[in-house]
């Protein structure tokens, strides 16, 4: 059976059935993998406190012991309910062999379901079970702008709480790498708020998340806009975080990235503004102002010069890592100079 996908995914969470004996949830995202894995093995009957139906086997166990999940699954609960083999931390080990003789019998009793790790399309378990008629996978990739948007609208009806239109953006920026990670920063949040009814900007900056994370983008719009004093305050900041430089030069290469694809689009009929406004993903919008204020500031030719500046800065602090700090404080400090002088013109 070819994976689900979307709303089919959450209806099956909520109605199995016994529409398959065998299920692979799969995935970059651990925590979304974890969360599914908890939520079909308690819409499919299975209860911690009965070893006899509900039983736990983990990745490992199988590369050791193939046959043990063949012998788990053919076994019939005591009491006629639907026996749940749950197989936790599979990861991207090869447990093909242990599953295989499952798949040739899919006529057991029992569900059988498997979380693993970021499996490869078209080799291996993932095929085996898109393939075969009574299996089912289920896909788990980071959440998207509308699955974000439905998590935050969720969590915040639970604690009856609402949030200002600026203090989402923030929020929905700094999430989405791992559901049970932006479960938990949502939560975090509101119990942060707890006693009012609105969540603002502050609480978000003050509370999700890294600070760290707030810093870079102070960073990034010092050095391209031209604020030394703003850049340098930052970079003490992040240093004292302990921020590593490659993170903060990884970011401003990105940026200034950014900006070079930005000055590519702007031409007749097509504004600095418009190109920023229509961007995917969208910039947070207090920032929009000052992105195309930076535009002004740097020409095609300086913009290759800047990046040419932060890639010469990222090799030498790969290759002096006790220097690494310095190094990119020095192309900020350097950037930021550039910025100021095209400021007075």
């Amino acid at each position: 059976m070819v994976a689900l996908k979307g709303s089919e995914i959450d209806g099956f969470l909520r109605r199995p059935g016994d529409r398959a004996s065998l299920v692979l949830i799969y995935g970059p995202d651990d925590g979304l993998v974890a969360e599914r894995g908890v939520q079909l093995v308690a819409a499919a009957g299975g209860r911690s406190d009965d070893p006899f139906s509900l039983v736990r086997l983990d990745g490992a166990t199988l590369v050791d012991d193939p046959s043990r999940l063949i012998d788990e699954a053919s076994t019939v609960s005591l009491f006629g309910a639907r026996r749940i083999v749950w197989i936790r931390d599979a990861g991207s080990r090869n447990i093909l062999s242990a599953v295989q003789p499952l798949l040739d019998r899919p006529d057991t009793a029992s569900l059988v379901v498997i979380e693993a790790g970021d499996l490869k399309k078209g080799t291996g378990l993932r095929k085996r079970v898109e393939d075969h008629p009574n299996a089912i996978a289920l896909p788990c990739y980071s959440d998207g702008a509308e699955e974000l948007s439905r998590l935050i609208d969720r969590e915040l009806a639970e604690f009856r709480m609402t949030i200002d239109r600026d203090a989402r953006e923030v929020l929905e920026a700094h999430l989405g790498a791992d559901r049970l990670a932006s479960r938990g920063e949502i939560r975090k949040l509101c119990l942060y708020a707890h006693g009012r009814a609105r969540i603002g900007l502050a609480d978000v900056t003050a509370v999700v998340g890294d600070a760290s994370a707030f810093a870079v983008d102070e960073l990034l719009d010092a050095a391209a806009g031209g604020d030394l004093a703003a850049a340098d305050m930052v970079l003490r900041k992040l240093a004292a975080a302990g921020t590593n430089a490659s993170v903060a030069g990884t970011m401003l290469i990105r940026h200034f990235q950014l900006l070079q694809r930005i000055r590519a689009e702007v031409g007749p009929g097509r504004s600095a503004s418009d190109v920023v406004g229509a961007l995917q993903p969208p910039i947070f919008f207090r920032r929009r102002p000052e992105i195309v204020r930076q535009l002004g500031l740097w020409t095609r030719e300086r913009l290759g010069r800047a990046l040419d500046l932060l890639d010469e800065a990222m090799l030498r602090s790969r290759r002096m890592p006790l220097l690494a700090d310095a190094v990119i404080a020095d192309a900020v400090v350097t950037l930021a100079r550039v910025a100021r002088a095209a400021a007075r013109r």
